[in-house]
C-alpha cells in the first residue's frame, strides 16, 4: 500500500485530500497567521507537484485558477501528489497589496531564512515545507495593478525540461526570461525543482481568458507528467508562440495615452502602438514599436509620464509563427462546468 503524505502536523492517506495550515507568525493583535496548503494524495504513485499563487498579494487571478483546478474532475483521479497553495502571501492578499507588511517583495528574498525578517521566514517556510517536497512546480502570477499581461509562460534559459513542460502548458506565448536574484524560480531550480512561471491578467482583477488558459495549462502539464488521464483535459488549439526576448516600449513624453494595439496583437517595426496627447490637444506624440513582435503586456492607465513602460513586445523565434492573432487561443479554452467537480 502507498505511504501517507505528511505535511505539517497532518498525515494524508492515499486517496484523501486535506487542507493543512502551516503556522507563519502571530500578528500584532495576537491573531495567528498561517499559510494554507491543500494536499491531494493520489492512490497511485506519481510525481509530487506544487501549484502556488499570490506570492504577490494583489495578484488574485492565480487564486481563482487554483480554486477551479481543485474542482476539476481529472484531479479526483490523481496519481502522485498535488500541493496547492492558493495564497502564499496572506498578508498582502488581505491588504490587497503586492508586498508584505515589512514592504519586502517576497519574490526577491528566496530561499529565505528561519530567523530573518518576516519575508525571509515566509520564504523559508515555503521552500522547506512545499518546494523541496516536490519534483516540479507551477507558480501563478499576473501583471501589477494598472497593467495587464497576455497569458504566457516564462521559461529559464537552456532548461530542456521546462521547455518540454511549457510546450505541454500551451499558453498563447512562451517567453524565455532570465531568473532574478532571490526569486522562487532561481532558488527552486538550485534545489533541483524546475518551476514554470505563468503570467496573465492584471492585479486585483479577474480575467476570464487568463483563468481559463491557466486552468487548462496546469491540467495539461499534469497530464504530461502522468498525474491525470487525458479525459476532461482541454486540448490546445495550437502551439505556443516561442519568444526568446522582449522589451518595453516607453513613453516618449507625458500626457494622456490612447492605445491603438492590444495584448496578443502582432506588430511590425515602427508601427504606431498608441498616441500621447497633452490635455489641450495641442501636441500629440506617437508611440512606435522599436522592432516587430507580439504585445504580451501593456499599461491600462491613460495618464502617463515620460519614460513610463507602455507596451511589452516579445520577439518570436520565428516571425511567421506569430502572424496570427491570439483569438484562436481565446476561442479554444473552454469554460469549466461548475457541476463537474470533485
Amino acid at each position: 500500500m502507498r505511504e501517507p503524505f505528511d505535511l505539517g502536523t497532518e498525515s494524508i492517506m492515499p486517496g484523501q485530500r486535506r487542507t493543512v495550515d502551516l503556522p507563519v507568525s502571530v500578528l500584532s493583535d495576537h491573531t495567528p497567521a498561517v499559510m494554507s496548503a491543500h494536499v491531494v494524495h493520489g492512490r497511485k504513485p506519481g510525481p509530487v507537484m506544487f501549484v502556488s499563487a499570490a506570492i504577490h498579494g494583489d495578484e488574485v487571478i492565480g487564486v481563482e485558477i487554483v480554486r477551479r483546478m481543485l474542482r476539476a474532475a481529472p484531479v479526483s483521479r490523481l496519481s502522485g501528489t498535488l500541493i496547492a497553495v492558493p495564497i502564499v502571501n496572506a498578508f498582502g492578499f488581505l491588504n490587497q497589496e503586492r508586498y508584505l507588511p515589512d514592504r519586502r517583495d517576497l519574490n526577491r528574498v528566496f530561499p529565505g531564512y528561519p530567523h530573518g525578517s518576516l519575508a525571509a521566514r515566509l520564504a523559508d517556510l515555503f521552500m522547506s515545507q512545499i518546494v523541496k517536497r516536490c519534483d516540479v512546480g507551477i507558480d501563478l502570477h499576473s501583471a501589477a495593478v494598472g497593467r495587464t499581461n497576455l497569458p504566457q509562460i516564462r521559461l529559464t534559459p537552456d532548461n530542456d525540461r521546462l521547455r518540454e513542460l511549457g510546450e505541454a502548458f500551451a499558453a498563447p506565448v512562451t517567453l524565455v526570461s532570465k531568473t532574478r536574484e532571490g526569486s522562487l524560480r532561481l532558488e527552486a531550480e538550485k534545489a533541483g525543482v524546475p518551476v514554470l512561471l505563468y503570467e496573465a491578467g492584471e492585479g486585483l482583477r479577474f480575467d476570464e481568458f487568463a483563468a481559463r488558459a491557466g486552468v487548462a495549462g496546469v491540467l495539461r502539464v499534469m497530464e504530461k507528467l502522468g498525474m491525470i488521464a487525458s479525459r476532461g483535459v482541454p486540448r490546445a488549439r495550437g502551439p505556443s508562440i516561442l519568444c526568446e526576448g522582449s522589451r518595453w516600449m516607453r513613453a516618449p513624453s507625458g500626457g494622456l495615452l490612447r492605445t491603438l494595439k492590444g495584448t496578443g496583437e502582432f506588430v511590425e517595426e515602427d508601427e504606431v502602438l498608441g498616441l500621447i496627447s497633452d490635455p489641450f490637444g495641442e501636441a500629440e506624440t506617437e508611440v512606435r514599436a522599436d522592432e516587430a513582435g507580439v504585445i504580451v503586456g501593456r499599461t491600462k492607465r491613460p495618464v502617463v509620464n515620460e519614460g513610463d513602460a507602455l507596451f511589452h513586445v516579445a520577439q518570436p523565434a520565428r516571425s511567421d509563427a506569430a502572424a496570427h492573432h491570439v483569438a484562436a487561443h481565446r476561442r479554444a479554452e473552454p469554460l469549466f462546468d461548475e457541476d463537474e467537480i470533485i
